[in-house]
């Protein structure tokens, strides 16, 4: 009963929310916003690939502190 309360008043505050919240975008809304400067240049820059080694080699070591924490606390 509860779980269909609160499932019944989530939908109807999510359907309000978009009958009642529309905006029409419009073409200041839809630009990016870079500090208030108009952008400039492609935002489609190419990074180097020892950027994405980096964020590979972090996200190894720290799934292996992950693991490696509860088995030093038990050890």
């Amino acid at each position: 009963m509860m779980l269909s309360f609160a499932l019944l008043l989530g939908l109807t505050l999510i359907g309000l929310s978009a009958l009642l919240g529309r905006i029409k975008p419009d073409a200041r809304k839809l630009s990016p916003y870079e500090c208030g400067v108009p952008p400039s240049g492609s935002p489609r820059n190419r990074f180097s690939v020892k950027f994405y080694l980096i964020a590979i080699f972090f996200l190894i070591f720290d799934i292996e502190i992950a693991f490696l924490f509860p088995w030093a606390l038990i050890v």
